[in-house]
Parts: C-alpha cells; sequence; structure tokens
C-alpha cells in the first residue's frame, strides 16, 4: 500500500447490519468486484460515526477537521492473485461539509451527500449512550444506541468482524472502470449494543430498493471503538 490520501479518525461506530436479497445488491456491484457473504448471507450496514482530525495530503482543511457522517453501505470482494480483497460499497455517505462531498465524489466517485447533522456522546462507568441525527426534507433521521462501557475484542470469524474488517474500497466510475483504494487501521475493540433506536425512512433517503428496510430488524447491532485511519490514494480497474 502506499501514501495516504487522507488520515483521520474513525470513532465511535454504530453499525447496525441487515440482511438482504443480493438480487437488489447487483445493480450496485463495481466490475471488478463480486458480493461477499457471511456463513450464506448478503449484508447491508447502516453506520454513524465520528469523522475527527482530518488531514488531506497531510494538512488540516479548516472548519474541516471533526463531523458526523452516516452511512449505507455493502460489502464485496475482488480476486487478486491468489488472494481475496475484502471491501466495501457506498450507496449514499452523509456528511455536514460541502468540501469533503465535493473532493469524494470528483476524485473518488464515491456517493456522498450534504445534509445537516448532530450527535451526542454520554458515558459513565457501566454504559455509553450515543446517537448520530440527520435531516432530510424537513425530518431529522436517527441512529442511536446503549452500549456497555468496556470494549472487548472481536472473536476471529464473528460476524462483527466479517463487517468491520474491510479494508478497501470500491466504487464504480462507469460500466467498465472500477475505482478501487486501500483503508488501513488496526483491528477495532467493539462494545455490546444493550438497546437501539433506528428511525429511517430509508425509501426516501435511499431509493425503493431499500424500502423494505423501513420494517425491517437489524440482524445484528454493534459499536466499534474506532481507531486512527489512512485512505490511499486510488487505483483504476479496467
Amino acid at each position: 500500500m502506499g501514501k495516504h490520501f487522507l488520515t483521520a479518525e474513525w470513532n465511535n461506530l454504530i453499525m447496525a447490519n441487515y440482511t438482504i436479497d443480493p438480487a437488489i445488491l447487483q445493480p450496485f456491484v463495481p466490475k471488478h468486484t463480486e458480493l461477499d457473504f457471511y456463513e450464506g448471507k448478503c449484508y447491508v450496514s447502516l453506520i454513524g460515526f465520528m469523522f475527527e482530525k482530518v488531514k488531506l495530503l497531510g494538512f488540516t482543511i479548516p472548519f474541516h477537521v471533526n463531523f458526523e457522517e452516516i452511512n449505507l453501505r455493502f460489502y464485496v470482494r475482488k480476486k487478486d492473485g491468489d488472494t481475496w480483497k475484502r471491501g466495501a460499497v457506498f450507496i449514499k455517505e452523509i456528511v455536514p461539509k460541502h468540501a469533503i462531498t465535493l473532493v469524494a465524489n470528483a476524485l473518488y466517485r464515491e456517493k456522498y451527500v450534504t445534509l445537516p447533522t448532530k450527535h451526542f456522546f454520554t458515558k459513565d462507568a457501566a454504559q455509553i449512550h450515543l446517537g448520530y441525527h440527520w435531516k432530510f426534507k424537513k425530518q431529522w433521521f436517527k441512529l442511536e444506541a446503549t452500549t456497555n462501557a468496556n470494549a472487548v475484542p472481536m472473536l476471529p470469524g464473528s460476524k462483527e468482524e466479517f463487517i468491520a474488517e474491510h479494508y478497501w474500497g470500491y466504487s464504480k466510475y462507469s460500466d467498465t472502470t472500477t475505482f478501487e483504494y486501500g483503508v488501513t487501521h488496526p483491528t477495532w475493540l467493539v462494545h455490546e449494543v444493550n438497546n437501539y433506536t433506528i428511525d429511517v425512512d430509508f425509501e426516501q433517503l435511499y431509493g425503493p430498493s431499500f424500502a423494505y428496510l423501513n420494517n425491517a430488524i437489524p440482524d445484528t447491532v454493534f459499536m466499534a471503538q474506532g481507531s486512527p485511519i489512512g485512505i490511499l490514494h486510488k487505483n483504476n480497474l479496467r
């Protein structure tokens, strides 16, 4: 892996994970990749987290250092020689900063949109209570959780490991070209979620393909502690 295009921290990630019919995701799968499965099931994840200490090519951008992100993503893999690269593809990424949206969409052909966002985080000896809110068409949506205060390692081969341990990003530039970029970070610790609130109109935000999520119950919800991360310069796959 080469030099970083962006460095930051991703912290306090609420990950709500739903099983999904692979046929729904197939139109979004970039060329040169294929859907990734865990125990025969395909997943899509609604994720809210703090994007903090952002530096672009080593430089801090004023007023664009710390902000919320909420995204909907699914999982793919790409064969590279004798190994598989496991990656994520984003349906939509919501941030409150126009410059982040402009750069990510222009250079990486990602699916960022700029919307008002806010968050909260409180912690005591026993629990963490946190949440991410975003506003679309005059309506506030929310992803909230109450977790155990103590973080623990992910179990090898667990569903949490499958969801969190993807170190490549893929975006569809065209029917023939895919952008690939590496993401570096250590393995995350996770917090058990005791209860959660998801108030989202998936159809409004993500289109009719995802309307069924309005009435779906997540297969799992957990919180990843997060860490410093790096995003590498992209490669063009043709």
